[in-house]
């Protein structure tokens, strides 16, 4: 009989994404196909500490994860062998399937760990990770790249943005949020200077350094982006908000925040230029494996992307999954896929010489 794949879903996390991550992890867990694969859940709790698996499975029916004094390790150089666990010992992980959203998981620093671990992981690279993370990196390569995004300056404590001249150069509304987050974590609609001054404070809680944007009037367009050397597009979904804008609390706690229609309601010819544009994004970012692409479609027609999530969420109402069912790939084919493209990505590194 053959053996089955053992799959580590890393879930949890140090980020203000933490609750997001463990109902990701939760989905990807209960769809995984137990005939294919041997799954060991590696929880990591709100300081960092990377849990055992049997504690960690405990916690997929909580919103959070507690913290422990018993650790566990992927060592360097060891070839996935978990240190520390001894419901593992002596065993190999075969592949690592991080559902860790924000800073201290999908920004490029658990996939330099996987990489020195020697293992297979499930979507982007370091570098993907690394600027898909920080919207003004991946601002500024989408620019060069010649796809289209919309006008942004960057605050830092050094050199700190006025409100008279971000009025100016982007006009009111205007969008703030940290640099390196997601889920809307953050995130204000500024329509004055006193709004602006507490959108400002309250980003830099979570970030060094701030994006402000121009409000751009439009639909709000997603679409799933799967694949190494060749990407293929799903189909777009829309997301239709109900509030203000696509907050956290629509996202996730107001269940009539927003509300999701897939596939969008658009022409040929509009589908065709979200798809190319989406693929376009993901390899001008250097991302592999897996990504969601979020942009504006205007009035005039115009496709403007915002930015790109190298682990998008796999909750039950996450869009990356639903648009790729829309489009003909079931939520455990999807899983399949990317565990196998994180094998060939692997297989492909270890025939890289590292010494002449």
């Amino acid at each position: 009989m053959k053996r089955k794949i053992r799959v580590a879903i890393l879930f949890g996390g140090k980020s203000a994404e933490h609750e997001v991550s463990v109902k990701s992890a939760k989905n990807v867990a209960d769809a995984m196909d137990k005939t294919k694969y041997d799954v060991s859940l590696i929880g990591i709790d709100r300081a960092g500490h990377w849990l055992p698996p049997q504690k960690s499975a405990a916690l997929l029916g909580a919103t959070s994860v507690p913290s422990s004094e018993t650790g566990i390790a992927l060592a360097p150089g060891e070839n996935g062998e978990i240190m520390g666990a001894d419901d593992l010992r002596g065993q190999r992980i075969d592949v690592v399937f991080p559902i860790l959203h924000g800073p201290f998981g999908e920004d490029g620093t658990v996939q330099g760990l996987l990489r020195l671990a020697n293992v297979p992981f499930v979507g982007a690279g370091v570098l993907g990770s690394a600027v898909g993370m920080d919207k003004h990196v991946m601002k500024r390569l989408l620019r060069d790249a010649g796809i289209p995004i919309g006008k942004f300056l960057v605050s830092t404590e050094a050199s700190p943005i006025p409100f008279a001249r971000a009025k100016e150069e982007l006009g009111l509304p205007m969008f703030i949020k940290p640099a390196n987050l997601g889920s809307s974590v953050g995130i204000s609609k500024v329509t004055d200077e006193a709004t602006y001054d507490l959108a400002i404070k309250e980003a830099f809680e979570f970030d060094t350094k701030v994006i402000i944007e121009e409000f751009i009037k439009g639909r709000e367009i997603e679409c799933s982006v799967l694949g190494n050397d060749n990407p293929i597009a799903s189909v777009p979904g829309e997301v239709l908000v109900h509030s203000e804008f696509y907050s956290y609390e629509a996202k996730y706690l107001d269940e009539n925040g927003a509300s999701l229609q897939i596939p969008a309601d658009l022409p040929a010819d509009t589908v065709k230029l979200v798809q190319e544009t989406a693929v376009r994004t993901f390899n001008a970012l250097c991302c592999e494996g897996m990504g969601r692409v979020d942009s504006f479609l205007t009035e005039d027609g115009r496709v403007i992307v915002n930015e790109i999530n190298t682990i998008p969420g796999f909750t039950n109402i996450s869009m990356y999954p639903k648009m790729w069912e829309a489009s003909g790939i079931s939520y455990s084919q999807l899983i399949d896929k990317l565990i196998e493209l994180a094998i060939e990505r692997f297989e492909w590194q270890q025939k890289l010489k590292t010494s002449k």
